[in-house]
């Protein structure tokens, strides 16, 4: 695992091969339909699992694009995970977020 800093002197986790492939197979799973593919992102995120490191900034981002397309346990989850994280990580984690949903409408356009 490594760190590079963001703004404000915060780390950021740098994933390996195993979270780039975890990513690529549950938007390929989003992408067919499956909302519970992205909640399965945050659920990655948030415990470390699947061969990918804890990053709750992640976890909270998947967790809230999860839940913004209704995935209800994922807002539940959101809020779970925000209990461990300070106001400048959330603040980070709803910017990624949003910056993944505009690039989707991009794609769409």
């Amino acid at each position: 695992m490594s760190f590079s800093s963001i703004q404000g002197g915060a780390g950021v986790i740098i994933q390996g091969e195993a979270a780039a492939m975890l990513v690529s197979e549950c938007l390929a799973a989003y992408v067919q339909g499956s909302v519970d593919a992205l909640y399965d992102l945050g659920v990655a995120f948030s415990t470390g699992s699947h061969g990918v490191t804890a990053d709750f900034i992640e976890a909270h981002k998947w967790f809230n694009i999860a839940a913004s397309k209704g995935h209800e346990e994922a807002a539940w989850c959101r809020s779970d995970v925000s209990d461990e994280m300070t106001a400048r990580e959330i603040a980070e984690a709803q910017r990624r977020a949003r910056e993944w949903l505009a690039e989707g409408q991009r794609k769409a356009a």
